[in-house]
């Protein structure tokens, strides 16, 4: 009983620290509306894509983009795809639009960040925007982050894409896999020039070509799984300015209605993130156990204190949380399952871990990967 006494009050600290933090990780402060008065010309601005056996996205994909203007840039690199990516990709008849062929994946690449190293060689205006082949960019949204990034001297903007939020799994465990990138890499943070964590996400990426020039390409970061974040710390470290924010207007249309889906998704960086160290899996389980699954064992016991201290975790944690769902419109009593879908996602991390010593390696685009 000592012992969960003690568990309880480092759980009910956690997450104290976690609400005081200047930081607030869990703040969605920091976000981006398309601003529909933004008058900025787009013949400066190349739009790559890396796509592999995107059929099913990439015609809604590009036909956003054309929305963007007609006349933008945009070269799509077709990583050996198997189905009909290329032919989806032609029908979407973009004037400006260059479709490569992807050679063979060299070895010591990750299929994505090589895919965009042959498509770099191709740019050749002074901005470049990486999008993910299964992202819709709302109108106006390029124009959006062009002004911002011009006006703030920002080298590198990215944008957290609207996942879909529809099936039941998708409601109860995509808004929590933000929460979580959100504690991990607190945007305020990020966004700091004082402070050294440096984080992106990877569905809509602006960047100076001159800036990736400099750093050496896609080369610099080649075997990133974390590509996104691992782009924006190399950034970051080069003395430039970089911003992340969250969305409504960059919107995700991969679908995660399936928990399998979910799991093989967090399973593909989970243990990434924690640089495939073991004390650091360790530390993690402990952590994520003590902060989920011991609030809720502490107010099924009898002592009043133990009770009380259980209780005001649990509230806490739901206060941090309530932020992202109404960021989403979702409903505010998801928050009280946030101990349970914490425990789904320490489950997921350990399978990450198993995948990598005991499978071979992680998956990816039907590519095995184990640094």
């Amino acid at each position: 009983m000592e012992l969960l006494f003690l568990a309880t009050m480092l759980g009910l600290l956690i997450w104290a620290t976690i609400f005081l933090l200047p930081s607030c990780p869990y703040s969605t402060r920091e976000s981006l509306a398309v601003l529909s008065a933004e008058k900025v010309p787009l013949s400066e601005v190349t739009v790559l894509i890396p796509a592999r056996n995107e059929a099913s996205t990439i015609t809604e994909t590009l036909a956003a983009l054309k929305a963007q203007d007609p006349q933008l840039k945009v070269i799509l690199v077709d990583d050996q795809s198997t189905d009909n990516t290329i032919k989806y990709a032609n029908s979407a008849k973009l004037d400006n639009l260059l479709i490569l062929s992807g050679t063979k994946l060299p070895k010591g690449w990750s299929g994505k960040l090589w895919a965009l190293e042959q498509g770099r060689k191709y740019v050749q205006t002074h901005y470049l925007v990486l999008v993910d082949a299964d992202i819709i960019l709302k109108p106006g949204l390029i124009k959006t982050i062009l002004s911002k990034a011009k006006k703030n001297d920002i080298k590198l903007l990215s944008l957290m894409a609207h996942l879909r939020m529809s099936s039941f799994w998708e409601i109860l465990l995509m808004p929590a896999f933000i929460f979580f990138f959100k504690l991990i890499y607190p945007f305020r943070l990020s966004n700091s020039s004082n402070s050294k964590i440096a984080a992106a996400a990877g569905g809509c990426i602006l960047l100076e070509t001159e800036i990736l020039k400099e750093l050496g390409g896609f080369k610099s970061i080649q075997n990133a799984l974390i590509d996104d974040c691992a782009l924006a710390k190399k950034v970051k470290q080069s003395g430039y300015k970089t911003w992340l924010g969250l969305t409504h207007s960059v919107i995700s249309t991969r679908r995660y209605d399936k928990l399998s889906i979910i799991r093989e998704m967090i399973t593909r960086t989970a243990y990434t993130q924690l640089n495939y160290s073991p004390l650091l899996l360790l530390f993690c389980t402990i952590l994520m156990i003590i902060a989920f699954l011991i609030p809720v064992t502490a107010i099924l016991q009898t002592q009043s204190i133990i009770i009380i201290m259980g209780l005001i975790t649990l509230c806490i944690q739901a206060i941090c949380y309530l932020p992202i769902l109404r960021y989403y419109s979702l409903n505010p009593l998801c928050a009280i399952l946030l101990p349970f879908i914490g425990m789904l996602y320490l489950f997921f991390t350990l399978n990450s871990a198993y995948c990598y010593y005991f499978s071979k390696g992680i998956c990816w685009k039907d590519r095995y990967y184990k640094n």
